[in-house]
């Protein structure tokens, strides 16, 4: 998700994607505490990137 796409979006379609991201986020941290592999192992680091990115541009 690059920033530029983000400056187009409002501040609901923002926050909309934001829970989605915490959701998975929350999904994949369960999956790596049961031991289940993942199918990219960077997928965690990803979504928490994408999460940081949508709270900067909430907060601008």
């Amino acid at each position: 998700m690059k920033t530029s796409e983000l400056k187009s979006k409002s501040n609901q379609e923002l926050e909309t994607q934001l829970s989605e991201l915490q959701k998975e986020l929350i999904k994949l941290n369960t999956q790596v505490a049961t031991g289940t592999t993942l199918k990219s192992p960077g997928q965690v680091k990803k979504v928490k990137k994408s999460i940081a990115r949508l709270m900067t541009q909430l907060q601008k």
